[in-house]
């Protein structure tokens, strides 16, 4: 990473942002499509259906459920033969964060606040990539670029879902690069690109108790001749899944801090998917799961908290009369750096420079202080968001509160992605504003942030100029493309199959026949699966 000064745009370069510039209403109007939807994991249908219907209609061949994913997909284009790069999309939004692009907390229309939402926000993550792949797609057909775009369509990447499935089934093989954005506002990763420290390892699994045989509880108990219990309703005093359920929740939290060294970033976390059915109260509950999600920064600590989780599992079951399996959701690789395509990505951004916030934006800042309480700002926004951080003070600073052992950190799933093919990771500014002292904003803020146009607008339009000037440079640069997978043969210990290389983990079907919250249509109309008519939904 030189301090040289940067070159001039090239000729194709100046036709991507021409394009990106000519078609920025329609890009508006896309997230917007996208964050209206704020459908979650492993259910994004319509989401991906409008990407499918976009890509398809600018003359790009999909396939659909791509890796066994309903919610997936695999677009190609072809300029000939040459590179192919790699985009991306994802579309997932968060239970519980239902909020309207409004400068007030509500929800959207005809819903209540437990129906999804993007946080991140993935909506404007995915229109970047997308009109960044467009714009590249032009400047290839105009300047005769040779070479060929992918853009997958990654679903549930709240539970890591995607990627190492994909990864596993091929869909990186053969790329030259892939460039991976993501919304970012706190320092140090703030429009900049991770050099050396890159995300860590997750596993995700859902541990399913079923209890097949309540009636055979208290088998042996009865002095006389070990029959059940006799009485009527007598099957309700076996524990049943219910029990397995907050056993193994409170023996699991119990253990927690006793699963690793405290040292290292790492964390663990559950969530209830099924509890009972509630359909009689006189039954004991037939099954229940809950998920798991361990992030850490490598994959023997990830080994020893599955280890100890499975153990707990085992147990209970035999404890409250069930059966116990595992299911996995996701087994995701730490990533893996690349110095010679973030620098590449990192004279893209210099080239871009970093997003700006205009009037119109700071007033809808203004307008939410107001509705908070608090006096209005001249300037709302978090300065960091308008100027670029240098990837080496990034580093450094990000270096500080990590042990020297520690070589990743936080969680993310691009990371599957950088073992089959150089890869950067970048962060471009997402709107985020100031706080008085001592004052913290509600959450709703963010997102609603991430959904008014006038205020995202700006950073998918700077990730997108970033991506198509990066993929263009690749495209064009033979010296850069060999110095890339040099490199990445170098760090695998040889490229794919290589002595240092980590081969994908997935080795489980997509995990998308749980009961997974969405959005349902009923006689009553459709709505999230708690009805928006319950208090407080």
């Amino acid at each position: 990473m030189t301090a040289a000064p940067l070159p001039a745009l090239t000729a194709a370069q100046q036709t991507a942002l021409a394009a990106l510039a000519a078609r920025a209403g329609e890009h508006s109007d896309w997230c917007a499509t996208i964050f209206g939807f704020g459908e979650t994991a492993w259910r994004e249908y319509r989401s991906a259906a409008w990407y499918v219907e976009r890509l398809r209609s600018e003359g790009f061949t999909v396939e659909e459920g791509s890796g066994g994913m309903p919610t997936a997909f695999c677009a190609t284009w072809s300029n000939g033969e040459g590179p192919v790069i790699g985009m991306y999309a994802e579309y997932d939004a968060v239970p519980g964060n239902c909020q309207a692009a409004s400068t007030r907390r509500e929800p959207r229309a005809g819903l209540g606040f437990q129906a999804g939402g993007h946080t991140d926000p993935h909506s404007g993550l995915g229109i970047a990539g997308l009109a960044a792949l467009l714009a590249t797609k032009a400047a290839m057909e105009q300047h005769g670029i040779r070479g060929g775009l992918r853009f997958t369509g990654e679903p549930a990447e709240k539970v890591r879902g995607s990627k190492p499935i994909h990864a596993a089934k091929g869909y990186y093989d053969g790329l030259t690069a892939m460039l991976s954005f993501h919304p970012f506002y706190m320092l140090p990763m703030c429009n900049t690109v991770r050099l050396d420290t890159h995300c860590g390892a997750a596993y995700a699994m859902i541990y399913r108790f079923i209890c097949d045989a309540p009636e055979a509880w208290g088998a042996g108990m009865m002095a006389s001749d070990g029959a059940p219990i006799p009485q009527s309703h007598s099957a309700v005093r076996a524990p049943g899944a219910g029990e397995a359920l907050i056993q193994m929740f409170n023996a699991s939290k119990a253990l927690r801090e006793s699963m690793l060294p405290h040292q290292g970033g790492w964390s663990i976390s559950e969530a209830v998917l099924t509890a009972g059915q509630a359909t009689a109260d006189n039954l004991p509950a037939g099954l229940a799961e809950i998920q798991y999600m361990i992030r850490v920064p490598t994959l023997a600590m990830a080994e020893a908290v599955t280890s100890v989780l499975d153990r707990n599992a085992r147990h209970i079951a035999e404890m409250t009369g069930c059966r116990a399996e595992r299911h996995w959701v996701c087994k995701s690789r730490p990533g893996l750096a690349n110095h010679a395509i973030a620098g590449a990505v990192w004279q893209a951004m210099q080239q871009a420079g970093a997003p700006q916030w205009g009037e119109p934006a700071r007033e809808i800042a203004r307008d939410i202080q107001r509705e908070l309480g608090l006096a209005p700002m001249e300037r709302p926004f978090i300065a960091e968001m308008e100027r670029l951080q240098d990837p080496r003070e990034a580093e450094r600073i990000l270096r500080q509160d990590l042990p020297p052992s520690q070589l990743n950190s936080t969680s993310d799933d691009y990371t599957d992605m950088s073992w089959q093919v150089p890869t950067a990771r970048f962060y471009i500014a997402r709107p985020a504003l100031q706080a008085p002292e001592g004052y913290s904003y509600p959450a709703w803020v963010m997102n609603a942030l991430g959904g008014i146009p006038t205020t995202i607008d700006p950073m998918v339009a700077k990730a997108a100029e970033v991506l198509s000037l990066s993929a263009l440079r690749i495209l064009t640069d033979a010296g850069l493309r060999a110095e890339m997978q040099a490199e990445f043969d170098a760090r695998t210990g040889g490229g794919i199959g290589g002595s240092a290389w980590i081969p994908p983990l997935c080795d489980y079907p997509a995990p998308v026949n749980f009961r997974w919250p969405e959005y349902v249509t009923t006689p009553r109309g459709r709505d999230w699966w708690i009805p928006s008519s319950m208090p407080g939904a």
